[in-house]
């Protein structure tokens, strides 16, 4: 009979169950372990941790710009203020994709080629997560468009902010200078953390000059966000310090009335307080409107400026180095009355010409047969006789005479307050053996006597020579800071200059009849004058002429024609305005740059007696806030 086979064995399987159920509870409760440590560890020993974590993601830290402080004249006429813009900005790291996201904008608002290179300039020196500026000053109808899609734009947002603006335009471009977006450059060299609100930064002149008075002292706040980004709101802030309001010397009316002076030339005015070495007026025409810089200016804007053969982007006023002409020859009469090499009653020969001992070159006098059998110092001023003034160059010597006019701050900086000032030129024996490599000659001092050869001067330091003339020696460093937050900033002092007091006189009264005298050469502005003036004339060539040869302007284009220069300053007893003219190519300084200073005096001195601009002054002494 066949064994019997078990079909089923129960214990058996009843010990696979128990071994399988034991090692499934095991694993389990293992994974169950783990489960419970990480939670514990997540939950409580990483607790700060994570939540700081999370924070971070719902939470964070945005700076606050600050509010940059603006700039009024003397008599608070507003300069520079802070106008509302609203900006289209884009979070590069929440668009996804940044080229849709351009080619998407692009059909909402109109986008230009510059705008977008810009934009990605931006974008490469900007921080993760950092909004970027790609449009500045969007329409009300663009702002409404961009709400209107913006659902479909993530990244991209509409950002309210204060920009720089100057409500006069280019009537102080020069002075003001403008601010701009920082460059790579400028971000190497700025405190990252003050400056991590703001794009721009001062680029020339006051702007530039007052940086850091201006910038202010950057905030921050703690906001929550939500998935998108957007701020739900503020958790904490701490509010920036705003940049000072500075005042300056500058007087609003007073630059417009030189403009308006200067119309149509390519020239310079500058006007200085004598009474503190305040800089009233600082012109240079042509000019350009400093707000096409504030957001970028486009490149055919730049390219006009850049190459008009105006050069209506540089600052005469500082930059411009020309040969003073006549307008020195007051200071060099007083240095030949202080070291005695003439008295007042020196005279010398005037024939029309003038020759050195043993040599055959002829020195020309501007007028052809001279000024009379004999000249003394006050007819040479008067008349502006170059034959005069060649003699006395060379009895003073070129080393006197550096001496002498480096004291009027002729051929060195002057120390104001801005940017970009060039030194001009007084030379010496020194500086011709060390940029030339030559000796000096005795025909180049007689050069220098009449403010030609090799001298130049920019306006800005003919008229503080000017002011330190009517002050008879009493000098100030020119400033344009009057005030910061109302609280008044003193004018630097410099050691005065020692001359004897008849020495001056003898000067007043040649600069005198220069204007009020019958034989004067700025006689002309004279008629109808409330005050007296004093002053100088004076012609700078551009071109040189030949020995045997005249100067005949007809013979010449536009641009090759003399400069015509004045200095002056008035009242006469009582001096309170110095100011020096000069017009490029002008030829004349007698007809075209003296009226000009005429008429800044009127405007200074006799500011009730109208004009051209008193609309201006009426609706600007109403809205001051100084």
């Amino acid at each position: 009979m066949a064994s019997r086979v078990a079909i089923k064995d129960p214990y058996k399987e009843k010990r696979i169950y128990s071994l399988r159920m034991g090692f499934s509870l095991m694993v389990v409760f293992g994974l169950m372990a783990v489960l419970g440590v990480r939670y514990f560890t997540l939950q409580i020993i990483k607790h700060e941790e994570y939540r700081t974590q999370s924070d971070k993601n719902r939470v964070q830290l945005q700076p606050v710009a600050p509010k940059r402080g603006l700039i009024f004249d003397r008599s608070g006429v507003l300069l520079a203020e802070n106008i509302p813009s609203y900006d289209l900005t884009i979070v590069k790291e929440e668009t996804g994709n940044l080229d849709d996201t351009l080619a998407a904008l692009a059909e909402i608002v109109a986008l230009n080629d510059d705008g977008i290179k810009k934009f990605k300039q931006l974008l490469r020196r900007s921080r993760p997560y950092q909004a970027v500026t790609l449009k500045s000053q969007l329409t009300a109808e663009e702002i409404a468009s961009l709400a209107v899609h913006r659902y479909r734009l993530p990244g991209v947002d509409v950002d309210a902010r204060l920009i720089r603006h100057y409500p006069q335009g280019e009537f102080f471009a020069h002075v003001l200078g403008y601010v701009g977006r920082i460059s790579e450059r400028e971000q190497a060299t700025l405190d990252l953390v003050n400056y991590s609100g703001t794009s721009y930064i001062g680029k020339i002149g006051i702007e530039k000059f007052y940086e850091s008075l201006l910038h202010g002292d950057v905030g921050y706040q703690h906001v929550e966000t939500n998935a998108r980004g957007r701020v739900l709101r503020v958790l904490e802030r701490q509010d920036p310090k705003p940049g000072a309001s500075i005042s300056l010397h500058l007087d609003a009316y007073l630059q417009r009335v030189a403009h308006r002076a200067l119309a149509g030339e390519r020239g310079s005015v500058v006007a200085i307080d004598t009474r503190t070495g305040g800089v009233l007026a600082l012109v240079s025409t042509p000019s350009y409107d400093p707000n096409l810089f504030v957001n970028g200016i486009s490149n055919k804007d730049y390219a006009s400026l850049r190459d008009s053969l105006d050069l209506p982007l540089f600052n005469r006023a500082l930059q411009g180095q020309y040969p003073p002409g006549s307008t020195v020859k007051p200071i060099w009469g007083l240095a030949g009355l202080h070291y005695k090499a003439v008295t007042s009653r020196t005279s010398f020969p005037d024939p029309g010409w003038y020759q050195l001992p043993k040599d055959e070159r002829y020195y020309r006098d501007w007028k052809k047969g001279g000024h009379g059998a004999r000249v003394d110092l006050e007819q040479a001023i008067v008349e502006s006789c170059d034959t005069y003034f060649y003699e006395l160059a060379f009895r003073l010597g070129i080393d006197r005479i550096h001496e002498f006019g480096s004291q009027f701050l002729l051929g060195a900086l002057t120390g104001i307050d801005n940017t970009n000032e060039r030194s001009g030129l007084l030379p010496s024996r020194e500086w011709k053996r060390k940029f030339k490599r030559l000796p000096w000659f005795p025909g180049e001092t007689i050069n220098v006597g009449i403010g030609q050869g090799y001298m130049l001067a920019t306006p800005l330091q003919l008229a503080v020579s000017t002011a330190i003339v009517a002050n008879r020696g009493v000098r100030y460093v020119p400033r344009l800071l009057k005030s910061i937050d109302e609280k008044p900033v003193p004018v630097p002092g410099l050691p005065a200059i020692e001359v004897a007091d008849e020495y001056w006189d003898q000067i007043f009264k040649g600069m005198r009849n220069v204007v009020h005298g019958r034989r004067g050469t700025a006689q002309g502005i004279n008629r109808g004058a409330k005050y007296r003036m004093a002053g100088k004339t004076g012609t700078a060539q551009v071109v040189s002429i030949a020995q045997d040869a005249e100067y005949d302007a007809s013979q010449l284009k536009k641009r090759q024609w003399d400069h015509a220069l004045f200095v002056g300053f008035a009242p006469l007893d009582n001096p309170q305005i110095a100011v020096a003219v000069i017009v490029e190519n002008g030829e004349h300084g007698s007809s075209v740059a003296a009226p000009i200073a005429r008429r800044l005096f009127d405007a200074y001195l006799l500011p009730n007696q109208g004009d051209e601009l008193s609309e201006f002054k009426v609706e600007h002494s109403e809205d001051s806030v100084l």
